[in-house]
């Protein structure tokens, strides 16, 4: 016999945090599911714990520049008292979060979950049961892109990482998007030897062009090597000693390649098609409340819903919305901010809203 709710929730990172409180409070029976440790991306494998690593190279990078200017001695970095640092933050993370959703009076149940039907669920795991449900949302989140190249089971992922014990010496970052110019910037204030190759003839093609080239020149002049144009066809040796080709018939040394050519969303193993909801390649179709076109029951929110930036702030807001359509029983918030900024964590800082000068002349 099925379990009955009146809200399962596919997913436990902040998104899926901004719809089941409000909706538990309203008095409805929720409940959330996770193949994996409780917290999401963003707290436990994401934004949060990179900006431990982000603030400490930036720390280190003015206390540099002001040397000389009031500043004696330019702080030096330790990777592993970082790292303990970060853990401390990371490691409470599920526990902390499922502890959260029980005190709310949320049901927690860990498995992976696949659509059985419009309104039901298969949970298979430490908690194998059948679920329906009057309301279901998706909030599995995103994942890296797979790429198509030999040796890509060779690539270390952001999440990896982030947990690294130690830093390499040499760093090959695959991508010229955020995850590679963060994550280059602070390795390259700890020592690592840096390159980055971009597949395209621009570094952060949706920033404004006159300040990413400034960005590329402070790049440059930390020491950190840019290649434009260069995508990566094959990664060979192993771990410790790669040697990433490209196209254009470069060989690129390296102790480590990072991932840095951008994430997609999880909908693999939902079996979507079972629930009527549809999705293309870039995430699962919903209209202006997040809902499903083809199923009203079932809603979208966060990284992996298709065209959303994937950023926690805008998860949060379209949990919100979510909830307040759920409770409502019909569409009273839509997610549709005027603008969405974006900031990369590099030193210095980028940060864009609204259009660039080059939309805005189309």
């Amino acid at each position: 016999m099925a379990s009955k709710f009146d809200l399962l929730i596919i997913g436990t990172g902040t998104a899926a945090y901004n719809v089941a409180h409000p909706c538990a409070r309203a008095g409805l029976a929720v409940a959330v599911v996770d193949e994996r440790a409780y917290g999401g991306t963003c707290a436990r494998r994401g934004c949060q714990p990179k900006k431990y690593l982000v603030a400490a190279a930036e720390v280190a990078a003015l206390s540099h520049d002001l040397a000389g200017l009031g500043v004696k001695t330019p702080a030096s970095l330790d990777w592993n008292d970082l790292m303990r640092q970060k853990r401390r933050f990371t490691e409470p993370v599920p526990r902390r979060t499922e502890r959260g959703f029980l005190e709310a009076g949320i049901t927690t149940l860990h498995g992976s979950a696949r659509f059985t039907g419009p309104g039901t669920v298969r949970i298979t795991g430490p908690d194998t049961l059948e679920v329906r449900a009057d309301h279901l949302v998706i909030a599995t989140g995103s994942r890296p892109r797979p790429l198509p190249f030999a040796g890509a089971e060779l690539i270390t992922s952001s999440e990896e990482f982030l947990d690294l014990d130690r830093l390499p010496r040499r760093l090959v970052c695959v991508g010229g998007g955020y995850i590679s110019l963060e994550f280059a910037h602070v390795a390259a204030r700890f020592g690592t030897e840096v390159v980055i190759l971009q597949r395209g003839p621009d570094l952060l093609p949706a920033f404004d062009r006159d300040l990413v080239s400034k960005l590329a020149t402070a790049t440059r002049e930390q020491g950190i090597e840019l290649r434009m144009e260069e995508p990566v066809t094959e990664i060979s040796g192993r771990a410790g000693e790669l040697v990433v080709h490209t196209r254009n018939g470069g060989k690129y040394e390296a102790d480590m390649a990072l991932h840095g050519a951008g994430r997609v969303p999880v909908t693999e193993g939902l079996d979507l098609p079972a629930a009527g909801v549809a999705f293309d390649d870039h995430g699962i179709l919903v209209d202006e409340g997040l809902r499903s076109p083809g199923n009203p029951a079932v809603f979208a929110v966060g990284d992996v819903v298709a065209g959303s930036p994937m950023l926690a702030p805008v998860a949060d807001l379209q949990g919100e919305v979510a909830a307040a359509n759920i409770i409502a029983g019909r569409t009273v918030r839509e997610a549709a901010p005027a603008a969405i900024p974006s900031v990369v964590f590099t030193h210095p800082p980028l940060a864009s809203v609204g259009m660039t000068a080059e939309q805005a002349s189309r």
